[in-house]
């Protein structure tokens, strides 16, 4: 039976594991895809005058991900400026966006795979207001772009009308 330490770590092991996996492995090639089909132009249309584009989506968890795990973490300054994340309408191409979600989503990460097990029990406070631990900082990134990525997936089989198969492999 292994030691409380070893399952402490283990558990801290699979938590960084599974961020990964839903973030890299499994998010951003959908979005990418997304991408894809909607293009330069496509990706900055919003659905109605008060709704976001994909761009500002990707923005925002690019923005979010950012705040909640680089800064919370310190591997990165909280330079956050989230009103620009959702006025933005255009400055970058389909592509472009991608790359930055995915080296955000890919240091975030990195940061992930290093945090321990007493890392994610800790408290500290994001946004200059909640107080969460290490586990519900990593926790929230997942379950926010989880819903902002499934905005992203509907919007784009409206605006295409495509079926995205994304579970055809």
């Amino acid at each position: 039976m292994p030691e409380a330490g070893d399952s402490a770590t283990m558990l801290a092991a699979g938590v960084a594991s599974e961020f990964r996996r839903r973030l890299l492995g499994e998010m951003l090639p959908r979005i990418g895809a997304c991408l894809d089909l909607l293009g330069d132009a496509g990706a900055w249309a919003r659905p109605a005058p008060h709704c976001n584009s994909v761009g500002n989506l990707i923005l925002h968890l690019a923005g979010n991900t950012t705040q909640w795990i680089l800064a919370t973490f310190g591997a990165a300054a909280d330079q956050r400026r989230r009103d620009d994340e959702f006025t933005a309408a255009g400055g970058l191409t389909a592509p472009q966006l991608r790359d930055r979600l995915g080296a955000v989503w890919t240091q975030a990460c990195d940061v992930v795979d290093r945090l321990s097990p007493a890392d994610l029990l800790r408290e500290r406070t994001i946004q200059g207001r909640f107080r969460e631990t290490g586990l519900s900082a990593v926790l929230h990134v997942l379950e926010h772009s989880s819903g902002h990525a499934g905005q992203i997936y509907a919007w784009t089989k409206q605006a295409t009308g495509r079926d995205l198969r994304f579970y055809d492999l």
